[in-house]
């Protein structure tokens, strides 16, 4: 159900992390979130950065926003977005392991920067049936909301990910392991979605990947992939917006892949999944799949990433105005939705670089809305009358 871009032309938005800012050195480890709450720094520092997302959000003039992912803590490669359900859900022991990589994995050699990332990933074990435990994701998006009247998206990693990196003493498959997780996630999002939240995020399902690695599994197939979405998401449509965020993975700001990697094998699959709004990597491939999203994703609405989350380099608006221009003579306007590829909070990033390129891409949208005829977002951080610097004679 359209909630979060209802009646809206080209909305923006971001995927969801930002970078830490430096004076946020409180970290939730294995705590639940409200039990944090109660300590008074924890609770300072979470709180203000949170509001200093949002601010930053709705000056560079989003029309939805995200908490930043503020519940993540400082770590190497943003482990947080995986190992932050493993940490809190019922089912897994106190116990964190090494999660050696598994097979078929992409492999990173002593040497390569993502090394120290797999070296990072100490997991908790399946060692009883998973519940959804102290996810406590309707409290994390409360905090956020009451601080603006803008949507705030809220997004997950899928079950896939965070069975792939754990040990398990429970389940007698991988297959049974990953559905009790999304039954788990299941429960949890209806929680979040009956808290009012307007748009629940599914983070990187395993269709894409699958269907460019090829790997021949007779468990792991896209179409499994598909039906794993679509339970983990069950029933939340007619509650909130769902959307199903794609990417080729971004462990400090890295790319996961030797090449460019293109949609086009998987689009087909993507289109099954019970969504309302299909994210994508765009930019950082040159726009190469615009065509091939407008050609197959027909009922549900595109956000292509405008800005890149790899680089440091902030995007011109006059090139994400072509950007969109291009994308926009194969998806109407009415289903385009502009955000970053993904998300700029895993260790790769300032906090400057990342909200000057959200400025940029509602720069870039202005100037693409202003040549439809669609309002303009208002952009305080572009606004000449309060510039610092004293104009010439």
């Amino acid at each position: 159900m359209l909630r979060a871009t209802k009646d809206l032309m080209l909305p923006t938005t971001i995927t969801g992390s930002l970078p830490r800012p430096s004076w946020y050195t409180e970290n939730l480890g294995s705590r639940s979130f409200l039990e944090a709450m109660v300590n008074n720094h924890f609770r300072e520092q979470y709180v203000d950065t949170v509001s200093v997302y949002l601010h930053e959000q709705e000056m560079a003039g989003l029309d939805i926003v995200t908490d930043g992912d503020a519940h993540f803590d400082s770590d190497v490669g943003g482990q947080s977005w995986t190992n932050y359900p493993p940490r809190h859900m019922g089912g897994f022991d106190k116990n964190p392991q090494p999660t050696p990589a598994g097979k078929g994995g992409i492999a990173f050699p002593p040497g390569h920067i993502l090394h120290d990332y797999l070296e990072s990933r100490v997991m908790p074990g399946i060692n009883g049936p998973v519940t959804r435990g102290d996810l406590q994701y309707d409290a994390m998006w409360k905090v956020a909301q009451r601080m603006t009247k803008k949507p705030v998206k809220f997004g997950t990693i899928g079950p896939e990910l965070v069975a792939f990196a754990v040990r398990d003493t429970h389940y007698k498959s991988v297959k049974d392991r990953i559905l009790a997780i999304a039954d788990a996630l299941n429960a949890e999002l209806h929680a979040l979605a009956d808290a009012g939240c307007q748009a629940i995020q599914f983070e990187e399902p395993q269709i894409h990947m699958l269907a460019v690695r090829k790997i021949t599994d007779t468990v792991m197939t896209p179409e499994f992939s598909v039906d794993v979405f679509n339970r983990t998401m069950k029933g939340l449509r007619a509650k909130t917006e769902v959307w199903c965020h794609t990417c080729w993975g971004n462990p400090s700001q890295q790319r996961m892949f030797t090449s460019v990697q293109s949609y086009k094998n998987g689009l087909e699959m993507l289109n099954k999944v019970d969504a309302d709004v299909i994210t994508f990597e765009s930019v950082s491939a040159g726009g190469a799949d615009l065509e091939a999203f407008g050609k197959i994703i027909t009922d549900k609405k595109v956000a292509i990433g405008v800005i890149d989350h790899h680089g440091l380099q902030v995007e011109r608006p006059e090139d994400i105005a072509e950007h969109i221009r291009r994308a926009l003579k194969y998806i109407p306007a009415e289903r385009l939705i502009l955000s970053s590829d993904c998300g700029m909070g895993r260790e790769g990033m300032s906090r400057r670089h990342a909200y000057y390129k959200i400025v940029a891409m509602v720069l870039g949208a202005n100037m693409v809305r202003k040549e439809l005829g669609l309002p303009e977002a208002v952009c305080l951080a572009a606004d000449p009358r309060y510039s610092l610097v004293v104009p010439s004679a």
